[in-house]
């Protein structure tokens, strides 16, 4: 009787054993942080790559942290155990642009995260007035430069506000170019794009797909992209590089990107099982069809080139900012 009770009690912990097991085999669901609020572009491509891994890294769940120009959701990243389960989608603004914007922030940009992946990049465009640009008879960046030579200080650009991308983009291309251009800040972006449009301004370095609708309407005329090659959304375009090396724009590189990051000291054996089912989404047709609809450009690196390009971002933004003077208490 007692062999007949062990193997009976043997048989009926079987089931539960395999069910423990089954429970903890589950997958931890990995929280994807965007430090922005919902519904714009990094927000977008967020949730998509969320959709598109989960078969391999099983459920990731999306949370909007915003707050303090990206800060406060990066920084959760900075400070949470380095075990996977918490990654966040960082950008230019959290990790080139704040460190010298802001007077303090609560992480490091390099020393705090380990990069995982670049997500993708989306140029700016160089906008002129069309009425103006005609007026002016300027058809491309380099008449938009001879004309500001010839005038210094009487053209002025718009932008969504003090250290805001296309503040920076038109401080880095005065500088570059050697002219001399009132900057007029706005709030926000939209108002900005409405005070070009309306004439209040002469130029804006703005959003590729904000501007498009305008762009295709003949109100803004277009000159170049703002990166160092061209952006198969409007192929048509030269870049700022390409149009403008006569003219010191040689290498003019500005642009918005985005991309993935996890705490610091995250294992390497965890980086490149992250990296893997991120890079395979970002390489899946259906994400670049996706991208295609934000006039954004998969570009998906290896955890060690990512490292690399947030560094010379970040150097490459500390003269920016600087040049700009803008400064956020």
């Amino acid at each position: 009787m007692t062999l007949r009770r062990h193997a009976l009690a043997r048989l009926c912990a079987a089931p539960l054993a395999l069910a423990v097991t089954t429970v903890w085999a589950q997958p931890k669901p990995v929280r994807l942080v965007v430090p922005y609020p919902p519904g714009g572009p990094l927000d977008i491509v967020a949730r998509t790559l969320a959709d598109k891994v989960k078969d391999t890294l099983g459920p990731v769940i999306v949370e909007n942290r915003p707050g303090a120009g990206g800060n406060l959701g990066a920084d959760l990243i900075a400070k949470s155990a380095p075990d996977g389960a918490t990654i966040v989608m960082g950008a230019v603004a959290t990790h080139a642009i704040n460190p010298w914007l802001y007077n303090r922030i609560p992480y490091d940009p390099i020393r705090d995260f380990t990069p995982i992946t670049l997500v993708a990049q989306v140029p700016n465009v160089l906008v002129m007035n069309a009425e103006t640009a005609q007026r002016l008879q300027i058809n491309g960046i380099a008449d938009l430069v001879a004309h500001a030579r010839r005038n210094p200080g009487k053209l002025n650009y718009g932008s969504g506000g003090n250290g805001s991308a296309g503040h920076l983009a038109g401080e880095m291309f005065k500088a570059q170019a050697s002219i001399d251009a009132v900057h007029v800040p706005y709030a926000g972006g939209p108002p900005a794009q409405l005070a070009l449009v309306s004439g209040q301004v002469d130029f804006n370095f703005d959003n590729i797909a904000a501007a498009s609708a305008n762009i295709r309407s003949g109100k803004l005329r277009a000159l170049a992209v703002t990166t160092a090659r061209r952006s198969s959304a409007m192929p048509e375009l030269p870049s700022a590089a390409e149009a403008g090396a006569a003219v010191g724009l040689r290498t003019f590189d500005i642009g918005t990107w985005f991309g993935l990051f996890g705490p610091a000291r995250l294992p390497a054996e965890v980086t490149q099982r992250l990296n893997k089912a991120f890079v395979d989404a970002l390489n899946s047709p259906e994400l670049k069809t996706r991208m295609a609809t934000l006039m954004a450009e998969p570009s998906p690196t290896t955890p060690e080139e990512f490292a690399a390009f947030v560094k010379a971002e970040l150097t490459k933004y500390e003269s920016v900012v600087k040049a700009s003077g803008a400064k956020v208490d």
